[in-house]
Parts: structure tokens; C-alpha cells; sequence
């Protein structure tokens, strides 16, 4: 991308933001753009498949993607993480140069910036500096991955939807709110937790009638989170005392 695209200032104060680049100088971020191409995607297009994920290296400038796994016997799908804007994937065949058994799929109209991997890879080794955010940012993704098996294994649906809503919530304003999922469907979130809609309704309800959510025309917004920190410690210290009575 050039500097006289329409798309270029956008793309760099998106990068700017960006965990990945926001610590680059701007002559850094240029030498990028020249080597990485700008991709566009409608809602719910596919992005990747598996066997795709060894080819290219993408980093989102706007819209939300999903990465996830399907049984193919039941159809089931597991939502790993959501993705926005200046997120970069796929990041483990980047590193390995393996198969990512992984779907990508936008959740809104997508735009990203892609490159392959071998550019990537010269392109990193050019600007060594840009490992003091990878390698952070690489941490990141490997401990959610982490803590979701953690939480699968030893918490019970309501702790695991509480913990997914302070996972998401930001406070870059007055009050707090919730990034990436705040617009999802109940069959979404139980998609991201490991359980089904009609458990995921009952909770939220709960949770809306005890004051620490609003739900409303597909928003949801935290009301009260300081309660809702109070009741996952809660849940989780009940959870502890439960496991060390039955041992």
C-alpha cells in the first residue's frame, strides 16, 4: 500500500493503535505498507481455512474476525477467540510453517492487510525491533488459549461466562464496557464457553436481574463491575473449596 491510497492514513492510525505496531516509528510502519497488500471481506465470508494458513500473514484494520473449530459430526462450533482491529493471525504457522487446524471467518465487513509468509519472515528480520511487541503479543495468545482449556476443566458455565465478560471489558471510558463481544448472540457467547444457548439464557438473566448487565436489542453492557469481579471470586473460591471436599 502506498501513501497516495485512499485507505492510507486510516491504515496507519490503525496501526498506530495496534499492540503489534504501536511502539514502531512510522518510517517502520512504511516499509511495511509497501510490501503488504489491503483485502476486503463481506460479513460472515470465509477469511481461511486450515489449509490456507500456511500461505499468507494477515493484520486486521477493521471489523471483527472469528477463529474457531467444527466438529464435522455434529456441526458444533467452538469460537477459540474473536479478533479486531490491529490484531495480526495466523501467527502460529508464521512461526512453524505448520497447518493451523482453524477456521477464520469475519464477523463484520472485514479489511486487513496481508503479505506472505516469506516477506513476513524479511520483513521481521530487517526490523528486529518489531520482536519486543511480537514476541509479548505471541504470549498473550498462547495464555487465553491457556486459561480457556483451564477454565473448560475446572470452572462451571456461569464463572465461564463472567470471566469471558471481563476478558472484553475495557475502560477507555468512564464506565467500562465490553469490546468485541458486545453485540453477540446468546448461541455466540455459549459457542465461546463451551455450552449451549439455553444455558447461556438462563445466566444472563440472572446476571441482568441482579443489576451487573444490561441486555438489550443485542447490546450488552456491564452496569456494575465491581459486582461482577466480586462474583467470580465467588464462584471460583466456592468451585476450590467444592474440588478439595470431594478429593
Amino acid at each position: 500500500m502506498k501513501s497516495d491510497s485512499p485507505f492510507y492514513e486510516n491504515t496507519i492510525k490503525a496501526l498506530k493503535q495496534s499492540e503489534l505496531f504501536s511502539g514502531l516509528k512510522e518510517a517502520v510502519i512504511q516499509d511495511m505498507l509497501l510490501m503488504f497488500r489491503r483485502q476486503t471481506w463481506l460479513r460472515k465470508s470465509i477469511v481461511m481455512q486450515p489449509e490456507e494458513t500456511v500461505k499468507e500473514f494477515f493484520v486486521i484494520i477493521s471489523g471483527r474476525a472469528k477463529v474457531s473449530r467444527i466438529n464435522p459430526d455434529t456441526g458444533k462450533e467452538f469460537i477459540l477467540f474473536l479478533l479486531g482491529p490491529g490484531d495480526g493471525f495466523d501467527i502460529i504457522p508464521l512461526l512453524n510453517g505448520k497447518e493451523h487446524n482453524v477456521s477464520f471467518v469475519a464477523m463484520d465487513d472485514l479489511e486487513a492487510l496481508s503479505a506472505p509468509f516469506t516477506t513476513v519472515h524479511d520483513w521481521i528480520e530487517r526490523h528486529p525491533e518489531f520482536n519486543r511487541a511480537f514476541l509479548p503479543y505471541l504470549g498473550k495468545q498462547i495464555r487465553l488459549i491457556s486459561n480457556l482449556a483451564f477454565d473448560l476443566a475446572l470452572h462451571d458455565t456461569g464463572t465461564r461466562l463472567m470471566k469471558l465478560f471481563l476478558q472484553h471489558t475495557v475502560h477507555d471510558n468512564p464506565y467500562p464496557s465490553l469490546k468485541l463481544i458486545n453485540d453477540l448472540s446468546n448461541e455466540k457467547l455459549a459457542s465461546m464457553i463451551g455450552s449451549v444457548r439455553v444455558v447461556v439464557n438462563r445466566f444472563l438473566q440472572k446476571l441482568k436481574e441482579e443489576g451487573i448487565i444490561d441486555a438489550h436489542r443485542g447490546s450488552l453492557e456491564i452496569r456494575d463491575l465491581q459486582a461482577l469481579v466480586q462474583k467470580i471470586e465467588l464462584h471460583v473460591g466456592l468451585s476450590t473449596r467444592n474440588k478439595k471436599n470431594t478429593n
